[in-house]
């Protein structure tokens, strides 16, 4: 199975691969499985976590929230001006809330995936926590009154949220991560 569209550039293609295959991660999976384990028990919230109601994955459709939220934020912060402060703030900070269910439904679409997909998920993970770890600072700075600060942790956490979006595009489009619902099977 092909793991990028023909017309992908060949790093990236290549790069994933690697990331696909690279078992030194199983000890990060492990450890995460654990963690998911507690969190996400087989049964009604897992269910609902994984989108068993909808028939399809509730993860891509709450990555639009945070996604949402801390891009309003940044075109506020670069073309606002001083009266979209308030307004950039409060993106910030939703966006910051919004991911935590959207962190929940990812954990609980991982546990469900394969090895090589788990591996991507793992670095997809540590790279959206990264971005949310930079985004809840952004709102502290600005709680804080260090405006500057918090617009440059912003969208540093931006840069880092794509680089993020891009491996969690690769599982669901690419690797089919939570679409396989045998209710949508071809007949």
């Amino acid at each position: 199975m092909s793991t990028a569209r023909a017309d992908a550039p060949a790093a990236l293609v290549d790069g994933l691969r690697r990331l696909e295959d690279a078992a030194e991660l199983d000890g990060a999976v492990a450890a995460l499985d654990r963690v998911g384990a507690a969190v996400v028990p087989p049964g009604v919230v897992r269910d609902a976590l994984i989108g068993r109601w909808l028939g399809h994955a509730v993860h891509p459709l709450l990555t639009d929230l945070p996604i949402g939220f801390w891009t309003s934020a940044s075109v506020l912060d670069v073309l606002g001006g001083r009266r979209a402060r308030p307004a950039a703030d409060l993106m910030v900070a939703l966006g910051v809330l919004s991911a935590v269910p959207t962190v929940a439904t990812g954990l609980a679409e991982w546990r469900e995936a394969g090895r090589r997909e788990q591996r991507v998920g793992i670095v997809h993970a540590a790279a959206n926590a990264a971005a949310l770890a930079l985004y809840a600072a952004s709102w502290r700075a600005r709680r804080q009154g260090q405006r500057a600060r918090g617009v440059a942790l912003a969208l540093t956490g931006a840069a880092v949220a794509t680089a993020g979006g891009y491996l969690g595009g690769h599982l669901a489009t690419v690797r089919k991560v939570g679409t396989r619902d045998p209710a949508f099977a071809a007949d």
